[in-house]
């Protein structure tokens, strides 16, 4: 695994540089933010995350090893792809990240070009615990939050999903009466989970299934 490169910039584009490491000229796709921190002829050292395919072999660099966290850990969610990952980081910076991934927040995550309702609240379902803010224990919720703040967010990532407003709202409140302590607690992530869990058990999916189904 090649965890990072140390050289001289050789030449900078739109989405990639190339360092040059005593002869040999590296390519490395990066952000617009960390590629505006490289400048031809200077040193600079980059942290790399090598994806590997069948047909090819892709270096994406970082100014930091938070950022390429970050991205590998995007690597983890179902249809987000190396390209699409980076997208996201050059979006947003990898704190606003982890606190969208931690609240619930699908809504961020569909200001990245290439990510619609549907893959938002894939993104905040499969990161659920995975991604959380500096400083916040794994698996901790986020502070307590009113249901006028918390629901608003299920429903929309429910309705990403293919239910309607109104059925996703009424599950809602179905799944919280057997959970109460979840409501009370807040963690948009966990109420989905337990909506969507509470949905399978009732038997009730193929009724409330509006729309798209996939």
């Amino acid at each position: 695994m090649i965890s990072f490169l140390r050289g001289t910039v050789a030449h900078v584009s739109l989405s990639t540089a190339v360092i040059d490491l005593n002869g040999a000229g590296m390519s490395v796709y990066a952000t617009p933010q960390t590629l505006s921190h490289l400048h031809v002829g200077e040193e600079a050292k980059l942290f790399t995350s090598l994806i590997v395919r069948e047909d090819s072999l892709t270096l994406f660099g970082f100014s930091n090893d938070d950022e390429r966290e970050v991205f590998d850990v995007l690597l983890s969610v179902s249809g987000v792809g190396p390209r699409l990952a980076l997208a996201v980081l050059a979006v947003h910076e990898p704190e606003a990240i982890r606190v969208a991934a931690h609240s619930g927040d699908a809504k961020s995550f569909t200001k990245v070009p290439g990510i619609g309702p549907k893959v938002a609240g894939r993104i905040v379902l499969e990161l659920a615990g995975k991604l959380v803010p500096h400083g916040t224990a794994p698996g901790a919720a986020p502070a307590v939050a009113v249901e006028s703040v918390w629901k608003p967010q299920v429903v929309a990532a429910m309705t990403s999903l293919g239910w309607s407003e109104k059925d996703a709202a009424g599950s809602i409140d179905k799944a919280m009466a057997d959970s109460p302590e979840l409501a009370d607690a807040g963690n948009v992530a966990q109420i989905l989970r337990a909506t969507l869990r509470w949905l399978g058990q009732d038997g009730a999916r193929a009724g409330n299934r509006v729309g798209s189904r996939g």
